[in-house]
């Protein structure tokens, strides 16, 4: 069986959910409720975050509120990525622009350890993927394999599907689940701010190296590699001294 008829079939099932359906709506509100907000402030010129330049994404951020015109340009396609998406009839388009922004900001937000979109941005790269599936009949002849004629949609009405999609929805959960527990992996952050880093510290066997990884990047502004690495290379806390024994008193 062709793996073009295969994944016809399958997307033909999906679409006759009512649950995928409202599923696929909630995913493109929540897609444009994240990038609307974002764009506008590019699109006015704000600086994105109150982030310290010595921030690791201050930098970057910082960095990029200089670079002219470009900043409002990755506003204006933030806008337009959400509004496309609002719109039932551009939502494939909307869905194809969006996922590089989206894609390159998890990236940017993995690599930082940026605690602002170190969750969302994966959940949102997730949605936008299942976006992109859910408009599989408008994209497949992107693909690279020979496609048959479209089949034929029924449509809307009695005919949907009201079966919840159990196997589907287990999957949207662990991979969210798994988004969680990759997060959590991370042994240090550098947080956003000075006091929220050394906090990640308290209780912990590490109080001084990680206090000197936060100086490294809130008050000296050293790359995160870096930083991150001197903290791996830094010895555990002394052990606090042993109280005097009942005989060496007795002695002194």
């Amino acid at each position: 069986m062709r793996l073009a008829f295969v994944l016809d079939r399958l997307h033909a099932r999906a679409r006759q959910n009512r649950w995928l359906r409202a599923f696929a709506v909630c995913n493109r509100l929540a897609l444009a409720a994240g990038f609307i907000p974002a764009g506008l402030v590019k699109v006015a010129g704000e600086r994105f975050t109150s982030l310290s330049n010595n921030h690791p994404m201050g930098h970057y951020l910082e960095a990029l509120h200089h670079t002219g015109f470009y900043y409002p340009f990755i506003g204006v396609l933030q806008l337009t990525a959400a509004l496309l998406l609002l719109l039932p009839g551009t939502a494939a388009l909307g869905a194809v622009l969006f996922f590089p922004i989206i894609l390159n900001i998890c990236v940017l937000s993995v690599a930082m350890r940026f605690d602002g979109s170190l969750l969302t941005s994966p959940l949102m790269v997730l949605a936008n993927l299942f976006l992109l599936c859910w408009y599989y009949d408008r994209l497949k002849f992107l693909l690279p394999f020979t496609q048959p004629p479209a089949p034929l949609m029924p449509p809307d009405g009695p005919s949907l599907s009201t079966r919840f999609p159990v196997s589907f929805f287990a999957g949207a959960a662990a991979a969210v689940a798994l988004v969680v527990v990759g997060i959590h992996s991370f042994d240090v952050k550098p947080f956003n701010t000075l006091a929220d880093c050394r906090a990640q510290f308290k209780g912990s066997p590490r109080t001084q190296a990680g206090s000197r990884f936060c100086a490294c990047i809130h008050d000296q502004g050293r790359p995160l590699d870096q930083a991150l690495a001197e903290y791996h290379r830094a010895p555990d806390d002394p052990a606090a001294a042993p109280p005097p024994t009942a005989s060496a008193s007795l002695i002194r």
